[in-house]
């Protein structure tokens, strides 16, 4: 069985054969380790496949790449760290008369990370967006409306490119903080949900399958974001805790589980085992409901790397009979 069909037997409880993982590398850190890093993914085909091919380690594009950056929306992006992302410095939309005069793009941008939530704080800005939702003003609304008017037609047009057959759609908007949701769940359910609801209804009615990436803390929400049609959701073990994880989400919706990157840079390789252990062990069942995901960054020691890449492998295979 390939890996795509285990990713379908776990998102429908289907006992897969292994536990579907996942690695993700970045620029900064292919730039860092080089053939090094290279040797050590050439040791783990199951993760990786065979990759014999040659890489250019030094390749970097759009907003990884050092500099300023303007979007379709006029958002500023800013980067001092070549191979990683940027984040906005300069939001477009500074007071509420902004608001009322946005137009949104013509250009289709699809549902880059940070395509509804983010998107406020982009063009608002992050304390000007808070006060938004403190003061509750009629720009509020209007700038969610303007957002979501514009994502409903990326909908719509792709779902109109996309094949018939039961597709993987993947979206990622980061709705928490380190601790806690940047506003209530009472609000975030009023102004928020329905348009994660609407976006995703016509994939959901056309039998697609919804996997949503979102960083921080967002235990609150969880039912939430399934019923609005998540079938995956990926988030941060740190954020959460993997107890409130498997409260939320044990039996309810697969998580392909963002593993513990403020870890990473600091444990032995021990302890990446133990990690890895415990949340397959407490997360997982022979059914399913689990993938695994990691990201390297050039923050985490090239035996961590190691060790995370084993861990995942040796994992991978902990409920097979």
């Amino acid at each position: 069985m390939g890996a795509h069909e285990d990713r379908l037997k776990a998102l429908d409880y289907a006992y897969p054969e292994y536990i579907p993982v996942g690695v993700g590398i970045l620029p900064a850190a292919w730039m860092k380790y080089r053939q090094d890093l290279d040797e050590l993914v050439r040791q783990h085909p199951v993760l990786f496949g065979e990759t014999a091919q040659d890489r250019d380690y030094d390749a970097v594009g759009g907003t990884y790449v050092t500099g300023n950056h303007v979007d379709a929306w006029g958002c500023v992006w800013s980067n001092v760290h070549h191979g990683n992302e940027s984040i906005v410095t300069g939001h477009p939309l500074p007071t509420r008369a902004h608001v009322r005069r946005l137009e949104a793009p013509t250009q289709d941008t699809g549902f880059p990370h940070g395509f509804m939530y983010l998107r406020l704080g982009d063009l608002r800005g992050f304390e000007e967006l808070m006060v938004d939702f403190g003061e509750e003003p009629p720009e509020l609304q209007l700038l969610i409306d303007k957002v979501l008017a514009y994502n409903l037609r990326q909908a719509e047009l792709r779902l109109a490119s996309m094949p018939a057959d039961r597709t993987l759609l993947y979206f990622g908007d980061d709705l928490g903080m380190q601790h806690a949701l940047p506003v209530s769940p009472a609000q975030w359910r009023r102004y928020l949900k329905p348009c994660y609801q609407r976006i995703y209804a016509p994939f959901v009615a056309a039998g697609h399958i919804v996997y949503m990436h979102t960083d921080g803390h967002i235990l609150e929400i969880i039912p939430d974001l399934i019923d609005c049609g998540v079938r995956v959701l990926n988030p941060q073990i740190r954020a959460n805790g993997l107890d409130g994880l498997v409260g939320a989400c044990r039996g309810r919706v697969c998580v392909d589980l963002d593993l513990d990157r403020q870890l990473f840079p600091f444990c032995t390789p021990a302890d990446i085992d133990d990690h890895v252990h415990e949340a397959v062990d407490r997360l997982g069942s022979p059914a399913g409901g689990l993938w695994l995901k990691a990201e390297i960054n050039d923050d985490v020691p090239l035996q961590n790397v190691a060790a995370i890449f084993a861990a995942l492998e040796k994992y991978r295979g902990y409920y097979r009979t």
